[in-house]
């Protein structure tokens, strides 16, 4: 069926609709039937505790069956709760119904579905509300039998987890953990519904416009000659353009032909494609070995039954869950391609393999209303066993000096990557959209005025939060999962992601899943965040499989007034005895009116391992600042070498081809350097000192 017509059909039979799509729609914030609408109170005794904990059999089994009288505060009994359906909506706040508003208006735009069955899938994955059911409990020496059972009270109403209201895959909330400290309520003011004019085509350009758009990708640094790279894949608002890439047999765009029957794929990339991410896809990519209970082959098993994170659908496993799985699947309705690449057995690729997301002003809108519009780049890599990949990915704007009405811009990418034995994969991520940051925003009037009389590198601005605040990629949203699975043993896997960009929100999610012995990931970040930026990055390294092993080199650079947060989750089943992790975040904020929230988690459930983590957050040393100050260096020189000096120890990891050689003026150097100009600090500060000042 097609997919624009099942969307139709599901969100029908969901909301009880015949004919209209009710989801986008604003709904008015109503009161729901609750305990505080009905004619008892909610009951204070012990017994309300959520878990329980036993210590085997009784001698003397208590029957469950009889029914047991609960009084209420008033002594009256309560009655039980047998529906839990008018319950369903009753915890939603004015903000979660927006959410949910939100996203529905952009999975209901008038954009169509591309990629057949994937979308189709997804959809339904989507539009299929959680059932409201108890949690299964067993009974003692059952093999999934456990002490720790969450149990309801008879008389207590069962309601969906915190985003599973309306939705089969948890929405985004202002109070989620998965969303905490990210600007949701802003993102969710934001319409994004408008559709890219032609999406789901390919874009013709001229040669005059294919000559324009090659030089200003060179001065962005994302461009790669023919010579250079192995191949080249450029997309332009979503759209494929074949006059600015270099395909091969394997390396390619999947257009919709490819999804309707006209060319075909293999049963084994489908299943890729329709993988989600955060458990929401319960097989995991490969069997992993285990000598206790043999092959494993379920995520929400693993080291069962005592520590498995169990149903993604239920409140402990989302609460550990990035909140990627929502945003996927809504890539996979609204994608309107595939970048694919597949290097084949024993193949190792010398050039790298190049994928460019451009976007201009509009946004390649159709319309002229004042609607922003999404954009849904999808990348699938398959590198198969013994071979070697350096995959790019550059995200960055063009005619940013045109005449086009800027629209606001929401980014939602996916990109999902297996990599198999002995395979070595090295991937870099460059996201530089959304223009440049307003520097100087963190000063105050009187600072100002003085700044304004002395010699500084950046252009001086009467009321920098003003211009800020009506800058044009301050309403922009990037969004970008990365979902990686390493499927065979020795499987290398490498990672540099660079969030560079002056976009208003920006958000990294990266989970890398070691599924082999002797599999291994690395996964070095740099956000670099100011002005008014909301930025989050946010990474999960698993470990399934025995003697893997991991290293997360994490650094943060915040300025003016900015929020940046990291989160880094560690888990280890009981399945990787043997394994070997590192995680490391470091920060540095750059002003009194900046906030960071850095938080390295470990989850360790077996107890043969070797596990370090930790985080710091500093400002710039005024040791080192005074060392560079007393040979001659004004006090913005000297912070801008220091702080490019944090940036370049995770810059040096991208791979050179992109990164250009070192007085490159369009070279990854040059434009960090250029970005930190913006966000340095002036003046004199307070001196601090202390043996832990400095990262």
């Amino acid at each position: 069926m097609d997919p624009t017509a099942l969307l139709g059909l599901a969100t029908a039979t969901l909301w009880g609709a015949s004919t209209a799509f009710v989801p986008p729609q604003p709904i008015t914030y109503t009161k729901t039937p609750s305990w505080n609408t009905q004619n008892h109170q909610r009951p204070t005794t012990s017994s309300s505790l959520p878990v329980s904990i036993g210590l085997g059999p009784e001698d003397k089994k208590t029957s469950t069956e009889e029914l047991r009288i609960i009084l209420g505060e008033d002594g009256q009994p309560l009655p039980y709760i047998t529906d839990h359906e008018p319950y369903r909506l009753a915890r939603l706040s004015k903000a979660d119904i927006a959410a949910d508003n939100w996203y529905a208006s952009i999975l209901e735009s008038n954009s169509p579905s591309f990629l057949g069955e994937v979308s189709s899938k997804a959809l339904n994955k989507i539009l299929t509300p959680v059932e409201l059911v108890d949690e299964p409990t067993y009974e003692y020496g059952h093999e999934e039998w456990t002490p720790y059972v969450s149990k309801r009270l008879p008389t207590s109403p069962l309601y969906p987890a915190y985003g599973l209201e309306r939705f089969g895959l948890p929405i985004c909330r202002r109070g989620a953990e998965a969303w905490r400290h990210f600007d949701v309520g802003g993102m969710c003011e934001v319409d994004y519904s408008g559709a890219v004019e032609g999406a789901g085509t390919e874009i013709e350009l001229s040669e005059e416009e294919t000559a324009d758009i090659i030089a200003s990708l060179k001065t962005k640094g994302a461009w790669l000659d023919d010579d250079s790279c192995t191949a080249r894949l450029v997309y332009i608002n979503g759209r494929f353009s074949p006059s600015l890439s270099k395909q091969t047999t394997l390396i390619k765009n999947l257009d919709s032909t490819y999804f309707d029957g006209t060319n075909e794929l293999s049963e084994q990339t489908m299943s890729y494609l329709n993988r989600l991410p955060d458990g929401f896809t319960d097989e995991l990519a490969a069997e992993v070995p285990d000598e206790m209970k043999g092959p494993l082959t379920s995520l929400k098993k693993l080291s069962g039954p005592d520590h498995c994170v169990g149903e993604p659908t239920s409140q402990f496993a989302i609460n550990n869950q990035q909140g990627t799985a929502a945003f996927a699947a809504l890539n996979s309705v609204k994608a309107g391609s595939v970048g694919y690449i597949e290097v084949e057995d024993g193949v190792e690729l010398e050039k790298p393999v190049l994928i460019v997301n451009a976007q201009t002003p509009s946004g390649g809108k159709a319309g002229d209303d004042e609607n922003g519009v999404s954009i849904h780049p999808r990348v699938l890599c398959v590198a198969h066993d013994e071979s070697r990949l350096s995959l790019i990915q550059s995200n960055v704007d063009l005619k940013e000096d045109s005449d086009e009405t800027p629209v606001a811009t929401f980014v939602n990418g996916f990109t999902q990557m297996l990599v198999g034995a002995r395979a070595n994969v090295t991937h870099s991520y460059l996201e530089e959209s959304g223009g440049a940051v307003t520097p100087r925003v963190e000063m105050s009037d009187e600072e100002l005025e003085a700044a304004a009389k002395s010699t500084s590198t950046a252009p001086f601005v009467a009321n920098p939060r003003e211009v800020e605040s009506k800058r044009p990629g301050l309403r922009n949203t990037h969004f970008q999962t990365i979902d990686v699975h390493v499927t065979g043993e020795g499987g290398e896997f490498a990672s540099s992601l660079m969030q560079l960009g002056g976009t208003g929100r920006a958000r990294i999610a990266i989970s890398t899943t070691l599924l082999r012995p002797g599999a291994s990931s690395t996964i070095n970040g740099f956000a670099l965040s100011g002005g008014a930026q909301r930025s989050d990055m946010r990474t999960n390294i698993h470990h399934i499989a025995q003697g893997t092993f991991s290293k997360q080199d994490q650094r943060n650079m915040v300025g003016g007034r900015s929020t940046a947060s990291f989160r880094g989750r560690i888990r280890v089943e009981q399945s990787a005895q043997q394994m070997d992790s590192e995680q490391l975040s470091r920060t540095i904020l750059l002003s009194d009116h900046a906030r960071i929230w850095a938080t390295p988690s470990l989850e360790i459930i077996a107890d043969d391992v070797k596990c370090t983590h930790g985080a710091t957050v500093s400002d710039l040393s005024e040791e080192e600042l005074f060392y560079l100050r007393s040979r001659g260096l004004d006090v913005v020189t000297a912070r801008n070498i220091l702080m490019y000096a944090f940036a370049e120890e995770i810059a040096c990891n991208v791979d050179q081809a992109i990164a250009g050689e070192f007085d490159d003026e369009n070279g990854l150097r040059s434009r960090i350097i250029n970005r930190l100009q913006a966000i340095v600090p002036e003046g004199e500060k307070e001196f601090v000192g202390g043996e832990f000042q400095s990262v």
